[in-house]
């Protein structure tokens, strides 16, 4: 007998490319807009080149290996000596000194630490979001490095110092002092078991010795152990303090940082978050005793902030991945993105979008123009958690969303939506959760009330004459000043995100942001994508602009 006939291959026919070797800002009509409605349009030709860059095939390769290999603590060496070292798989080394390289550590400062002068943070900001798209766990101690230049202005001398090394743009991941590296990143340790959120519960101690304090306790979460520096809070004889804490003491041996073991996370896999003990470990004071939350909340914003521009790349991918496959997909004789129904989910994922990059983009701005415009440094001050808020809330639905366009082949792990479903909800969680934030906007309005509410009137003035825009007012307005405030705090910060995105759109696409104010504040008509009453015209539009040359 012999065997029947096996087809060891066959045609693979319906099915979509791979959206790789793309260029990930000349497909992006939204992104182009906000950059240049941000003040950042003579950046055109360096983002085109950037976006082709991370859009290649090469890059999404990357990607999936860093984030296939967890990284490992080694505790000892082979002869029994301590050495609380993390080792990486050698793609995340590569998109670490690509994202460096590129000055996403040191673009937004100037060589003393100062901030650069605008339009810095929107040009920075379009890279981070092309960067989100294609790998986020080494972006931790990216965005820690960056952000620890604010608190660092507490320390002026060991900013002096420590600028040099951020400013270089190179990645030197070897295990020694900072001061004999090319390069060094910044890492951040706030939490413990028994607070959380709640910092100031933090018993961790911390004694003057000398030039500096001897440090006792722990941290639950310590984000990228393998930092060559980490700003951290502690408990000092003048209350709780900011501390520059480097993995080498100043004599050259191994600073007293145990770590425990690496965090086993659902997403964010290619980056290392640790739990560590210090066992009178050396650190610098940064600030004043006493004044820890306020020095290191220079840190948090900025942190803040990037949690904001990242959450808003991954949604930007889903929407790309979604639409991409539906073009190229034939069910029923006819293409996904040309069956009524289909269309109106993807129009209403690429509104989704268009609103989040929109808003990001201008909160950016207002960080461009702080310092020399005091409403724009309270915009910054009172929009930052209002947007990561919103933004980041958001990208976890909306790539589960983006997965079901695809089927099942978005819910298989070798395709990217599976992983920024996985690596979402962190920017949600990491840097102040809902309620945390919500409760940062309230405090905003009490303790700073002229000027925050001063950008409420400004948004008001703006948006008032769009759909369903002075109702979403009056109700924050009746709702912030209320008994019940903070019960009612997610609904009003909700609201107020969107007519953000509303006001950041009639600057950016004028085109898109009355379409967005009867989708999101008139008419609310359902909870899911595509429970939305938009005009064949209008989802045209925004197909187009969603992936506009493809």
């Amino acid at each position: 007998m012999t065997a029947s006939g096996h087809h060891d291959s066959h045609e693979v026919f319906n099915q979509s490319p791979p959206f790789v070797d793309v260029n990930l800002y000349a497909l992006d009509r939204p992104l182009q807009d906000a950059v240049a409605a941000n003040g950042a349009k003579g950046e055109a030709a360096a983002l085109t080149a950037f976006g082709k860059h991370w859009g290649t095939a090469q890059m999404a390769d990357q990607a999936r290996f860093a984030n296939r290999s967890r990284p490992e603590l080694r505790i000892f060496d082979p002869k029994g000596f301590r050495l609380y070292i993390v080792e990486f798989h050698p793609a995340y080394h590569a998109f670490m000194a690509d994202s460096i390289g590129a000055g996403m550590t040191a673009m937004t400062w100037n060589a003393d630490g100062t901030r650069a002068a605008a339009p810095a943070e929107v040009a920075r900001a379009a890279r981070y979001y092309m960067i989100a798209q294609i790998e986020n766990g080494h972006m931790c101690p990216v965005t820690m490095t960056r952000a620890a230049v604010g608190a660092l202005a507490a320390g002026p001398a060991l900013r002096a110092k420590v600028m040099p090394k951020i400013s270089s743009r190179q990645y030197d991941a070897r295990f020694l002092p900072w001061t004999e590296k090319s390069g060094i990143t910044i890492g951040m340790g706030m939490t413990e078991r028994q607070g959380g959120t709640d910092v100031r519960a933090n018993i961790t101690e911390a004694v003057p010795d000398g030039d500096g304090y001897r440090i006792t306790g722990h941290k639950w979460f310590m984000s990228a152990p393998m930092c060559d520096m980490f700003l951290l809070l502690a408990q000092a004889p003048g209350g709780l303090t900011c501390f520059a804490m480097p993995r080498f003491a100043p004599d050259g041996s191994v600073n007293a940082l145990h770590f425990q073991r690496l965090k086993d996370k659902l997403g964010n896999i290619s980056n290392a978050s640790s739990e560590v003990l210090f066992e009178n470990a050396f650190a610098w004071r940064l600030g004043e005793e006493g004044r820890g939350v306020r020095t290191i909340i220079e840190m948090v914003q900025l942190t803040r902030l990037d949690c904001a521009i990242a959450s808003a790349g991954m949604i930007r991918m889903g929407v790309a991945q979604a639409v991409n496959h539906a073009r190229h997909r034939s069910v029923f004789q006819r293409h996904l993105s040309d069956q009524p129904l289909m269309a109106t989910v993807l129009a209403d994922l690429a509104l989704e979008s268009e609103g989040a990059v929109a808003a990001m983009m201008r909160l950016c701005r207002s960080y461009d123009l702080a310092h020399a415009d005091p409403k724009e440094a309270a915009r910054a001050r009172t929009l930052t958690p209002v947007i990561k808020y919103w933004i980041c809330k958001t990208a976890p639905g909306f790539l589960y969303e983006a997965m079901e366009c695809l089927g099942g082949n978005g819910y298989v792990e070798e395709g990217v939506l599976a992983r920024l479903y996985r690596e979402a909800p962190v920017n949600a969680i990491w840097e102040g959760s809902g309620n945390v934030v919500c409760l940062d906007l309230l405090r905003a309005l009490s303790r700073d009330s002229e000027a925050a509410r001063a950008v409420l009137a400004d948004i008001a003035r703006a948006t008032r004459d769009l759909p369903g825009c002075v109702d979403a007012i009056k109700f924050i307005e009746r709702t912030l000043s209320s008994a019940t405030a903070e019960a009612q705090a997610r609904a009003a910060i909700e609201r107020l995100a969107l007519l953000c995105a509303v006001e950041a759109l009639q600057v950016s696409a004028p085109d898109i942001a009355a379409t967005f104010a009867h989708a999101r504040l008139a008419e609310r008509f359902g909870r899911t994508y595509g429970a939305v009453d938009l005009t064949a015209a209008q989802t045209t539009k925004l197909l187009e602009r969603a992936l506009s040359a493809a």
